[in-house]
C-alpha cells in the first residue's frame, strides 16, 4: 500500500481539442459557431476543403461551394474575407484563397 508520499498525483490537465467534423451531421455545418476560436477553426477548415490555392473564384462559385455545407453561405463568405482566408479586390470581381 502507497504511503502518503507515494500516491500518484492526478493526471495533468490537457487542453480539450473538439474536432471539426464535430459541427457537422451528415455532411452539413450544424450551426456557424459563436466563439471566435471554434469559428476560427470552422473557416480554416473550409478553406482547405472548398477552396485550392492559386485559384480564382467568382462570387456565384464561392457560394456554390459554401452551399454545398450550409444555407447561409454569405455569412460564411464574410467570414472567411474578414478572417483573411479569401481575399477578393475592391471590385468583388473575384476571390482567392488568402492566408
Amino acid at each position: 500500500m502507497p504511503t502518503e508520499q507515494q500516491t500518484l498525483a492526478p493526471p495533468a490537465r490537457t487542453p480539450r481539442t473538439h474536432p471539426v467534423e464535430a459541427l457537422f451531421s451528415y455532411g452539413r455545418l450544424v450551426a456557424i459557431p459563436r466563439k471566435e476560436a471554434r469559428r476560427e477553426q470552422l473557416l480554416v477548415h473550409l478553406a482547405d476543403t472548398l477552396f485550392e490555392r492559386e485559384r480564382s473564384y467568382t462570387e456565384r462559385e464561392v457560394n456554390e461551394a459554401l452551399l454545398t455545407v450550409h444555407e447561409d453561405c454569405s455569412a460564411l463568405r464574410r467570414y472567411l474575407v474578414v478572417a483573411g482566408l479569401l481575399v477578393r479586390p475592391r471590385d468583388g470581381s473575384s476571390y482567392r484563397r488568402g492566408r
